[in-house]
C-alpha cells in the first residue's frame, strides 16, 4: 500500500474510539443475546419492556412517543417491536384519553412477570461483563451520559 492511500488518523485500530466502541457493543449484544435467549425475546424487545417497566414505577405516563425518547429507538422500529410483543400478549396499547394521535403502552400480567425475571438476568449479565472496570465503571456511564446528549 502507498503512503498516500492511508487516510487513517490513528496509527493503530485501538487508538480510534469509534472502531472500539463498535467492537465492544458488538462483544456486549452478542453475550446479552444469549442471556436472553431463555425469555425468548429479542434485546430491543426487553430494552421497551424493561424502560415500560421503569416508566412505570416512576409514575410516567407510558406512550410509544415516550418509550422512543426514552430508549432512543427510532418511532417506527419501537411501533414495530411494540406490535410484536403485544402480539405474542405482553403488552397491551390503547387510544389515549386526551391525544387521538397517541397510544399508551402498559405491560399485561405475563409481560409484568417474564420482564421481572429478564430484568435480574440482564442486570447480573451487565455487573458481570462491566466488573473489569471496578471503580472506573461510574466514570464510563458519566461519559455516555455526555456522548448521549450531544444528540
Amino acid at each position: 500500500m502507498k503512503e498516500t492511500d492511508n487516510t487513517f488518523s490513528v496509527d493503530q485500530p485501538e487508538e480510534s474510539s469509534g472502531f472500539l466502541l463498535w467492537q465492544v457493543t458488538n462483544l456486549w449484544q452478542r453475550e446479552i443475546r444469549k442471556a436472553l435467549e431463555p425469555f425468548g425475546i429479542t434485546h430491543s424487545q426487553f430494552v421497551l419492556m424493561a424502560s415500560i417497566h421503569w416508566l412505570i414505577l416512576s409514575k410516567q405516563e407510558v406512550t410509544q412517543v415516550v418509550l422512543s425518547g426514552h430508549t432512543k429507538i427510532d418511532p417506527m422500529t419501537t411501533s414495530t417491536v411494540l406490535r410484536t410483543l403485544q402480539q405474542k400478549g405482553y403488552i397491551q396499547r390503547q387510544e389515549h384519553l386526551t391525544d387521538t394521535r397517541a397510544k399508551t403502552v402498559a405491560l399485561t400480567d405475563a409481560g409484568k412477570k417474564l420482564v421481572k425475571k429478564a430484568v435480574v438476568t440482564v442486570e447480573k449479565f451487565d455487573n458481570e461483563f462491566f466488573s473489569i472496570l471496578g471503580k472506573k465503571l461510574p466514570e464510563l456511564n458519566k461519559n455516555l451520559i455526555s456522548l448521549l446528549r450531544q444528540l
